[in-house]
């Protein structure tokens, strides 16, 4: 088979991309609501429940919720993107389809892929989680789950120079269980979904309300002083440490996309996953910064490297049933962001099935439900299998990792479009504006979007460069193997079975007959 420059970055013409989600055979059934509610419900979970802790104890102190507004910055500029580009072209693949009308296939493949390993990932770190706090629920209740079953095979142990993995754990079959339930919730349609979404939204929301209500009158100021600590040497506090916090919270943010893979099913996209986008966003910025304030002002802030620090600081108050209900409500947030992620991840694997790059029964649709059962079985699979092995800190990292990769490439897709199809009919436009450099234009959002980005992730790249100069390859090795994976599948499969590709071939003999 002869490999085509020309092929390799055939663009999708704009005209098929919209044609495509009057063909797709899914429900329209999503208003503006419940794409907001799907947002929260993707965004609000690991984050608030696990990470501000971590990110307060180790590195920002009382300054994490600078570092929560830091991190929601980077994101805006990014959703901002994101609402103009699923304005314009409202389909179920979000930033895999805009860099197929934009840059062409092998950038859509490559976003694919790197979309499918951030869903995948996250989808693990989300159903460890709740693995962890159930099995912490269980105990309240003397019912003690063997560690053998709740624990991955890789497992993430400190001492003195840091953080090193150990092999020879168990296999977190919690996790896989709490996947494989959502997965078939999913197969049985979007919208009994998505009210099982939008009931979960308001409990996990609502849980978190009460805990700032009931904390707020039991905070000590003391503990907020120094804001922001002093610098202890490396990411340790200071304002490095905020930045540092930034990049671990970064990973409370993702999900926001989620809601531009749901076009296909939007009553009218144009106008309601711009809403959704941002008005997700703004509702968990503000529901965690009034949670990390009222955390840090509950408990010191050394004594937040905890699994549940929200817990712990209910603790404090001195109210075990408030306790019993922040456990719940954390069981409950992480279950609805990972049915949401489940969601997308589908979806964006429905879309390039549908486009040749992946087998077709990803794009397989139910004939009762009107659901891609079997690839949301599929990707459902390759999240447990991640769930069972990896521990949630390296699973953190890898999705913000490709999250970051993402992003970049979303930005690039406005700038891109702007100046290749300015004509286009575009219901929302990023803010701001922008300059031309040589007749092309640049846009301030689009710009500021992919340096915040950058700046987000490059402390978690200098970690990763830290941890395998001491001996802990693994999570370096990790993301280059899984992009030589999708290399050869490309290059053995989806380059051959490529629709566009083959409409190309099919238009180029038909005009040498004639």
């Amino acid at each position: 088979m002869t490999i085509s420059r020309r092929h390799l970055f055939m663009r999708k013409p704009l005209a098929d991309v919209r044609t495509d989600r009057e063909q797709h055979g899914m429900a329209r059934s999503l208003g503006p609501v419940q794409l907001v509610l799907i947002g929260i419900g993707c965004i609000i979970g690991a984050g608030v429940y696990v990470m501000t802790g971590v990110a307060a104890a180790n590195y920002a102190g009382p300054a994490v919720t600078l570092s929560f507004i830091l991190a929601a910055l980077a994101c805006t500029f990014t959703a901002l993107c994101y609402a103009e580009l699923s304005s314009t072209l409202p389909v179920a693949g979000a930033s895999y389809s805009y860099a197929y009308a934009s840059m062409g296939e092998l950038f859509a493949w490559i976003l694919g892929w790197m979309l499918s390993f951030e869903f995948a990932l996250a989808g693990a770190a989300l159903a460890a989680g709740v693995s962890g706090y159930l099995v912490s629920l269980l105990a309240d209740f003397s019912v003690h789950v063997p560690a053998a079953i709740a624990t991955p095979f890789v497992n993430a142990t400190t001492d003195a120079t840091g953080v090193h993995f150990v092999t020879g754990g168990g296999i977190n079959l919690v996790a896989c269980a709490a996947i494989a339930l959502f997965a078939l919730i999913l197969v049985r349609g979007v919208s009994q979904s998505a009210r099982v979404n939008a009931a979960l939204v308001v409990i996990k929301v609502g849980v978190l309300i009460l805990f700032v209500i009931l904390g707020a009158p039991h905070v000590d100021t003391a503990n907020w002083s120094p804001f922001i600590p002093e610098n202890e040497g490396g990411f340790a506090y200071g304002w490095i440490g905020v930045f540092r916090g930034a990049s671990i919270l970064f990973f409370a943010y993702l999900g926001f996309e989620a809601v531009a893979t749901t076009a296909l099913e939007a009553r009218n996209p144009q106008r309601d996953v711009p809403i959704g986008i941002l008005g997700a966003l703004a509702v968990a910025t503000l529901v965690y910064v009034a949670v990390a304030l009222v955390l840090t002002g509950l408990v010191p802030y050394r004594a937040l490297n905890v699994p549940d620090p929200v817990a712990v600081a209910v603790g404090a108050i001195g109210a075990p049933a408030m306790a019993l209900v922040v456990k719940l409500g954390a069981l409950v947030g992480l279950s609805s962001v990972l049915m949401v992620n489940t969601y997308a991840h589908s979806r964006v694997c429905f879309s390039m099935s549908c486009d040749g790059l992946l087998p077709r029964f990803f794009s397989a649709v139910h004939p009762r439900f009107r659901t891609p059962h079997l690839g949301t079985l599929c990707v459902a699979a390759v999240a447990a299998v991640g769930a069972a092995l990896l521990p949630i800190s390296i699973l953190g990292d890898l999705v913000s990792l490709g999250t970051a990769v993402v992003f970049c490439t979303v930005a690039l897709s406005v700038i891109w479009l702007r100046n290749a199809q300015p004509e286009l009919e575009r219901p929302f436009r990023v803010p701001f504006g922008g300059i031309r450099i040589g007749g092309a234009w640049l846009g301030v959002v689009p710009v500021v979007a992919i340096l915040l980005t950058m700046m987000m992730i490059a402390p978690v790249i200098g970690d990763m460069i830290y941890k395998m100069q001491h001996g802990d390859r693994l999570p370096a090795i990790i993301l280059p193997s899984y992009v030589a994976v999708g290399a050869v599948i490309y290059f053995t499969y989806s380059y051959r079975h490529s629709r566009l590709r083959q409409a190309a071939g099919e238009s180029a003999l038909a005009a040498d007959r004639a």
